[in-house]
């Protein structure tokens, strides 16, 4: 048994009040599916030029492995050039993915080759952050911890995006003192007998391509797969809702350093609690 997935409507490019009224007002996901045709970075931005602009950085890499009490939240497996990494992308499929790097950071040449989306959000400049992923690497299910509104872009071929509307939390297996769900849950083949609640989950789905751009509102969760090697430029900006903006806030501020120092001093068992606590809080729900 499988999801029954509500396809996330695709609209060519969008003004400023089509996108504010239709979509950021009720929170409502879109992939926009020409709104960067104008960008250098459409026909620019391939792996060859990666590697000769960033090839010498040193690049963050997360695998497919579950999270490791000896970690603290977010901090990579390991690294590697960007070359190199590249280069392990195009021989084939791979689970290695890169997570939250600021590239333009370190290469700051490449931010002429983007313009900032004009619709209405005010945009942290500070932080286009890039996702990279091989051949049917996946990102676990999460919603992001500071509650943002994200323009996600695609470049390089094909990423299937999942989405879960927050109002469904509740049926999400959520980890305490996290923004993840229980990891044994493969949500590509969900088994609802050891995770019943989330029949009740009516998740969105949608393939973006080269140059098309998802909005994800506040708090959605996202699970995303790589169905041939590529990567993504996520351009973000503050919650607009106050409960959002302060439970963003307290999950930087407070919770994300709590449950680094519970690792830290209770190690695996306290990684064994959430897991456990998120099941028999989920079902308990479901069973009342």
């Amino acid at each position: 048994m499988a999801f029954k997935y509500i396809e996330i409507e695709r609209v060519e490019k969008l003004t400023k009040k089509e996108f504010i009224e239709n979509y950021y007002k009720p929170q409502k996901p879109v992939v926009i599916t020409n709104q960067i045709e104008d960008w250098p970075a459409f026909t620019k931005w391939n792996f060859e030029f990666l590697k000769e602009v960033a090839g010498n950085k040193t690049v963050p890499l997360y695998d497919s492995r579950k999270t490791d009490h000896t970690k603290k939240v977010n901090e990579p497996d390991f690294t590697m050039t960007m070359s190199e990494y590249i280069n392990i992308l195009e021989k084939g499929p791979t689970d290695l993915r890169i997570f939250l790097y600021n590239l333009m950071k370190d290469v700051p040449s490449m931010k002429a080759d983007m313009k900032w989306p004009k619709l209405g959000l005010r945009l942290i400049k500070s932080l286009p952050l890039v996702f990279f992923g091989g051949q049917n690497a996946k990102v676990f299910m999460h919603y992001d911890i500071d509650f943002p509104n994200i323009f996600h872009i695609h470049f390089e071929g094909k990423k299937q995006c999942v989405l879960v509307d927050p109002k469904e939390t509740k049926y999400m297996y959520r980890l305490p003192y996290s923004w993840i769900c229980n990891e044994d849950i493969d949500f590509d083949n969900p088994d609802f007998e050891k995770f019943p609640a989330l029949k009740l989950v009516k998740p969105y789905i949608t393939n973006l391509q080269h140059g098309e751009m998802l909005y994800m509102p506040e708090g959605w969760w996202h699970y995303m797969k790589y169905l041939t090697p590529g990567f993504s430029l996520s351009l973000r900006s503050l919650a607009g809702r106050p409960k959002n903006l302060i439970k963003g806030f307290a999950n930087v501020a407070i919770i994300r350093y709590y449950d680094n120092w519970m690792r830290k001093r209770k190690g695996q068992a306290w990684l064994d609690y959430k897991d456990q606590e998120a099941i028999r809080r989920t079902n308990a729900l479901i069973e009342k």
